[in-house]
């Protein structure tokens, strides 16, 4: 599945680009774990790799980890760089839903 495509999966989709060596995206799992579950069925939440997605980090400008990019109808609407509270990451989903 191309990028484009996974951003246009649902009417929200929540990307995550992430690195297995980064202490911060390793904080996030959990609280992406989380997140995701509390969305089944309301939006998509996708985490990628950037060592194995570098082409789409480099197109979509994400130059440190974890970055967290909101779509809504294919369209960016939020981004966040560096950890944050799943209470944060949840409520900037839920406005664009």
């Amino acid at each position: 599945m191309t990028y484009q495509e996974i951003i246009k999966s649902s009417d929200v989709v929540l990307v995550e680009f992430y690195a297995s060596w980064c202490p911060h995206c390793q904080h996030m799992m959990s609280i992406v774990a989380q997140v995701k579950e509390l969305l089944e069925g309301r939006a998509q939440v996708v985490q990628l790799d950037i060592d194995n997605n570098s082409r789409a980090a480099s197109v979509y400008n994400v130059e440190s980890v974890p970055t967290f990019i909101i779509y809504k109808d294919g369209v960016e609407r939020w981004r966040h760089t560096g950890e944050l509270d799943a209470e944060v990451l949840l409520n900037n989903v839920q406005s664009h839903l």
